[in-house]
C-alpha cells in the first residue's frame, strides 16, 4: 500500500496549482469552497435498514440490503460509535441523515404515529456535540400497517390516517431538530405505494395521495428550521407495473407549490437514465432540489457510490449551473456484503471527489468556446480537463482535513473492525 507522506503531498500540489492556474482556476479557493458543500450521509447503510423499532411488518417496501458481513450495529450507540469512526476518515463537516425507525424509545413500545422529538434527543446531543446537522426521514415501510403496499394512498381511511399522522409527526420532528441545531432540517418523504401488476385505475390513488401531501404540509414551520421535499421512485419489487409517486406526479406536485422540494434519487429512474440532465430542468422553475446520491446496478439496488461517470455527471451539473448553494446532496446506499464502514467511507469519498472535480473544472472556458460557436475546440477541452492533476489537490485537502490520504484509511477500518466490529455476536 503507497502511503503518502508531507513532502510528496506539497510537492504534487504546488505541481498541480501551477497547471490549474494556467487554465484560469484558484485551487485554494476550491478547497475552501469545499469545506462549504456538506453532504448529508446516511445512518441505513450501517445496521441494513433494520432500524430500532421491530414493528413486526412483512413489507420491505422493495428496500433490500444484501449480504450479512459481520458487525452489524445493533442500537444507536453502536451506530453512532460506527458513524463517528467514518466521519473521522471523511474529509470536511458533514451531515447525519436518519429515518423515522431510528427512534430510541427506552424499550418502550411506540407506534409511528406516537414518535416525538424526544425519541431522537439522543441523536440531537450527538450532533450538537460534533457540530453537525441532521435530515430526516418519515419511514412508510416494513410495517404491518404497510403490508398491503399503500400508505399515505390507501383506500382505507384508518390506515391512511396512521400515515398521515406518522408524516405531520416527522415534520414536527425535522423542524425541532433543525431548531435545536440551527440548522435546515431536510424532510423527505418516500413512499413505496404501487402496484406489482397492471391496475385497472391508476389516478385513484394519486388523488388519494394529493389529498393526504396538502393535509400533511397544511401547518407551516420556519423555513430556517424545516425544508419539506417529496422522492419519486420508477418502480420496486412488489411495485413492478405502477407506483403511485411517479416523477410525474411529484414534479407536478411542488410545482404547485412554493414550500415543497423535489427529490431527485439516482436509483429510481430507468436504469439507463441519469438524473444529471433533470437538475437544469428543475432549477429553473425551483430555488431548491434534493440529490439522494446512489448506484443502481440493473435496477435500484442502491450500490455504494463510486467516483463514476453518473457521479460525476451529476456533480458536474451542479457546478455548471452555479448551483451548490441551491442543491442538497444526500447519500443512499446500503450494501451488508462489505465492511459498512468501508461502505460509508468509499461512497462519501467518491461523492466528494466529484464535487471537487467539478468545482475543478474550467468550465469558463467551455463556455467562451460554446458562446463562440467553436463546439470543436469545447469538446477537445472537455477531454484534455480530464487529464489535468485532480488527484494532487484531492490529497492535498485530505491532508489538510486531517484524514488519511489516498488508501491509507483502510488500515484504520482493518483496526477498528479488529477492536470493535468483530466483538459484536
Amino acid at each position: 500500500m503507497y502511503l503518502y507522506n508531507k513532502d510528496r503531498i506539497e510537492q504534487d500540489y504546488k505541481a498541480a496549482k501551477e497547471i490549474y492556474a494556467a487554465y484560469g482556476v484558484d485551487t485554494d479557493r476550491v478547497m475552501e469552497e469545499m469545506k462549504t458543500i456538506p453532504v448529508s450521509i446516511h445512518c441505513w447503510q450501517g445496521d441494513d435498514v433494520v432500524g430500532f423499532e421491530n414493528a413486526g411488518g412483512t413489507s420491505s417496501g422493495g428496500i433490500m440490503a444484501t449480504g450479512n458481513y459481520p458487525g452489524r450495529a445493533r442500537n444507536g450507540d453502536e451506530l453512532r460509535q460506527d458513524m463517528d469512526k467514518a466521519l473521522s476518515l471523511i474529509p470536511g463537516k458533514h451531515r447525519v441523515n436518519i429515518h423515522a425507525m431510528y427512534a430510541e424509545t427506552g424499550g418502550k413500545k411506540v407506534d409511528r404515529d406516537e414518535i416525538t422529538v424526544e425519541h431522537f434527543q439522543r441523536w440531537i446531543d450527538w450532533a450538537r456535540e460534533k457540530g453537525i446537522g441532521i435530515d430526516f426521514n418519515p419511514t412508510f415501510f416494513a410495517h404491518p400497517l404497510a403490508d398491503s403496499g399503500y400508505t399515505l394512498s390507501n383506500p382505507d381511511e384508518k390506515i391512511r390516517k396512521f400515515w398521515i399522522e406518522h408524516a405531520k409527526r416527522s415534520r414536527e420532528i425535522a423542524a425541532a431538530i433543525g431548531k435545536a441545531l440551527n440548522s435546515p432540517c431536510v424532510n423527505n418523504i418516500w413512499i413505496p405505494d404501487g402496484s406489482k401488476d397492471l391496475p385497472a385505475d391508476r389516478i385513484t390513488k394519486r388523488q388519494i395521495l394529493k389529498e393526504a401531501l396538502d393535509e400533511i404540509l397544511d401547518k407551516k414551520y420556519d423555513r430556517n428550521f424545516l425544508v419539506d421535499s417529496v422522492e419519486s421512485k420508477l418502480f420496486g419489487i412488489g411495485s413492478e407495473s405502477y407506483v403511485v409517486g411517479s416523477h410525474e406526479f411529484y414534479m407536478g406536485y411542488v410545482m404547485s407549490r412554493d414550500d415543497v422540494i423535489l427529490c431527485l434519487d439516482a436509483g429510481h429512474f430507468h436504469p439507463t437514465e441519469t438524473i444529471a440532465d433533470k437538475i437544469s430542468s428543475i432549477l429553473a422553475f425551483k430555488d431548491e432540489l434534493l440529490l439522494h446520491v446512489s448506484r443502481g446496478v440493473r435496477w435500484d439496488s442502491d450500490h455504494v457510490v463510486i467516483f463514476n461517470d453518473d457521479t460525476l455527471a451529476i456533480a458536474q451539473e451542479i457546478k455548471r449551473c452555479d448551483a451548490y448553494r441551491k442543491v442538497h446532496i444526500a447519500l443512499d446506499f446500503f450494501d451488508a456484503s462489505i465492511n459498512r464502514i468501508t461502505a460509508w467511507v468509499t461512497g462519501t469519498r467518491a461523492t466528494l471527489k466529484a464535487i471537487m472535480y467539478s468545482l475543478l473544472e474550467p468550465t469558463h472556458l467551455l463556455v467562451e468556446a460554446e458562446k463562440d460557436g467553436n463546439l470543436g475546440n469545447r469538446l477537445a477541452l472537455m477531454e484534455e480537463f480530464k487529464a489535468l492533476p485532480f488527484g494532487a489537490v484531492w490529497n492535498k485537502y485530505c491532508a489538510e482535513n486531517n484524514v488519511p490520504v489516498g488508501s491509507a484509511w483502510l488500515e484504520e477500518v482493518r483496526k477498528y473492525e479488529e477492536e470493535v466490529l468483530s466483538l459484536r455476536k
